[in-house]
């Protein structure tokens, strides 16, 4: 019988106890490369983080579904639908809803300026935090050395990650049946790689340039699959990670405090404690 995931089950129970827990919410919410469409993507996973927090302002910072592998092979569990079905529900709801479209959704680029469902569709932004800080919200493909010169060649490096991450997923299923944790190998290859490692800086260096030439007090993107806050000169680098290893996103809380949260975390909360705002998170362990 394949095992199931400890937080899956917990809707469930809820309903049979007759509970209802409230959401956790934040003044802003960031989610990035997503990649609905391919057989990594954690959707059911994201379906319940989004189902256990609220916000103000809900950014997708692109790659939200990737084209580039529907092209060569239609995939769209049920689970893809609720994503974007509970998406649209909180904009019709009031929660601001705003899409900033990626290089693997970049069909979507055509749409800029224009309103869909509720949903805004922007090439870029400033966000202004409750305390006063100005960030560019963007993705950051533009800002990828391989997406800009060689468009080929990133093609073939997103088949290889492919491939990495279906031997991800079976290596985590045995692990997962051995009672171990989940552990990424991309990740890991990632960190131990030099050139990996050195991509990632050259990158986030570029986005905080940019955020400086712009006067601006940081930066807010995605892209590079690996979340992180840190000062850059001066300037506060954030990325929110993704939905495919890291199960990320970057929140800020009502005084404008920015932080990356993830999945488990999320749902350490709500099978604990009836969720009611950011002063309980802040009690988890960084």
């Amino acid at each position: 019988m394949k095992p199931r995931d400890q937080f899956l089950d917990d809707d469930g129970v809820e309903a049979a106890l007759g509970m209802k827990r409230d959401p956790l919410r934040f003044r802003t919410i960031w989610i990035s490369d997503v990649h609905l469409g391919t057989t990594g993507c954690q959707a059911q996973r994201l379906l319940e983080f989004l189902r256990a927090t609220e916000s103000e302002t809900l950014y997708l910072v692109g790659d939200i579904i990737d084209g580039w592998q529907l092209k060569r092979r239609w995939y769209w569990e049920q689970s893809h639908n609720n994503v974007v079905q509970t998406v649209l529900k909180k904009a019709k709801k009031g929660t601001n809803v705003i899409f900033v479209p990626g290089n693997h959704d970049e069909v979507i680029r055509q749409f800029i300026d224009l309103d869909f469902g509720g949903i805004k569709i922007r090439d870029e932004l400033i966000h202004t935090t409750a305390n006063g800080k100005r960030m560019l919200v963007i993705h950051g493909d533009r800002f990828d050395g391989v997406i800009a010169c060689a468009k080929w060649l990133a093609y073939v490096g997103d088949n290889l990650y492919t491939m990495i991450l279906k031997f991800n997923q079976w290596f985590n299923s045995w692990r997962a049946r051995a009672g171990l944790p989940y552990w990424s190998l991309s990740q890991y290859l990632k960190g131990k790689v030099k050139n990996a490692v050195n991509y990632i800086t050259s990158f986030e260096d570029a986005l905080a340039a940019e955020a400086h030439k712009k006067g601006l007090d940081g930066v807010i993107c995605g892209h590079i699959h690996k979340p992180e806050i840190r000062d850059i000169n001066g300037i506060k680098y954030c990325n929110d990670g993704d939905w495919v290893e890291s199960l990320s996103a970057l929140v800020e809380d009502p005084s404008g405090e920015l932080r990356l949260v993830t999945w488990g975390e999320i749902m350490q909360l709500k099978k604990s404690s009836k969720l009611a705002g950011v002063e309980d998170l802040c009690a988890l362990p960084s």
